[in-house]
């Protein structure tokens, strides 16, 4: 390194002082400082009073927020919000870069997409964490999920989607139709003077939830279904369906749900077990385990049978997703 480029990059004057006093204080001096500049910079943003999460209680770790602002503000993270609408949840970016795509840009519009471009930036500290600075989120007004919702419903009913997004347009039939009632039942109990408890309003939106995927359990597998008829040439039965579905559901859907998601299958028997309703489909007893889990898969199963020309070619793509299967030769 030649003198000049030493002298460049040496600081001088004011700035190698403060460098030679950023290096004669402690850690904890540095720290204090530390948490006093981020306090400054941040003192103006709003706070968040109180956050919970839907991971507990709906299987999804999705954040959620309340503001102190006047408006007292429902916020879902910006990762958040991807996730529940069944996006990949590994970068907030998930959700502005599917939604700002050719397919589904010229159905956000452009107040949404103003709202979708400036996301809410507030801070939330932990009660009882007084070390560190306040952690700084970037979110949404919950009631844009909706909004989302219906865009995509929209671009959905266009034919806009490609077939692996099927469970997208499921995803957020469910979320619309499900707060649709939520909200009206919520209506109705403030009308009526009705204070409800944190727990009921919580049970009442899981079982419009339920309700809501009951609809798609009963609607989607026809679908599915029909390309299975297709891929496995199977004949078409004047009545029911042909006994080879049985192992292609066993084998393809609740035997990778058992190993994707713990002992849904096991409980899944459970419930019918006690039930004594042993003539049942194993479906009808996934509500209170694993709707959300199945009503993917089967978006995702769906898409892949769509994009596959033959047997070989959908259980190569099945493998390829979910792990390896059984050989099925009909």
């Amino acid at each position: 390194m030649s003198e000049d480029q030493k002298n460049d990059e040496e600081p001088t004057g004011k700035a190698k002082g403060g460098v030679a006093r950023a290096a004669a204080l402690t850690p904890a001096q540095r720290r204090s400082i530390a948490i006093k500049a981020a306090a400054a910079r941040w003192g103006k943003l709003p706070r968040a009073t109180h956050k919970g999460s839907f991971k507990e209680e709906f299987g999804i770790d999705v954040d959620c927020y309340v503001l102190d602002d006047e408006g007292k503000t429902a916020v879902i993270s910006q990762r958040g919000m991807a996730t529940a609408i069944g996006l990949d949840q590994s970068s907030g970016a998930a959700l502005p870069r599917f939604l700002s795509g050719q397919r589904m840009a010229p159905y956000v519009g452009g107040e949404l997409g103003e709202k979708l471009a400036n996301p809410l930036i507030f801070q939330w500290e932990p009660v009882g964490v007084n070390t560190l600075p306040p952690t700084i989120v970037k979110g949404y007004d919950v009631t844009i999920l909706i909004d989302i919702c219906k865009a995509i419903l929209k671009a959905e009913r266009d034919g806009k989607l490609q077939k692996q997004q099927a469970h997208l347009a499921i995803q957020a039939q469910v979320i619309v139709n499900a707060s649709a009632k939520a909200g009206i039942k919520g209506l109705a109990y403030a009308l009526a003077g009705y204070d409800p408890t944190r727990e009921e309003v919580i049970a009442a939106f899981k079982l419009y939830v339920r309700e809501e995927a009951r609809d798609y359990e009963r609607e989607f597998p026809p679908a599915l279904y029909d390309q299975w008829y297709r891929l496995y040439r199977l004949p078409r039965p004047d009545k029911n369906r042909p006994w080879k579905f049985k192992h292609l559901t066993v084998g393809h859907v609740y035997i990778p749900l058992a190993r994707s998601n713990g002992k849904i299958l096991e409980m899944t028997r459970t419930k019918r077990a006690e039930s004594g309703d042993r003539r049942s489909k194993l479906h009808q007893f996934l509500s209170e385990v694993g709707v959300k889990a199945l009503r993917t898969h089967l978006g995702q199963l769906l898409g892949i049978a769509q994009i596959s020309d033959t047997q070989e070619q959908y259980e190569k793509n099945v493998e390829k997703v979910f792990g390896r299967q059984r050989k099925f030769d009909f």
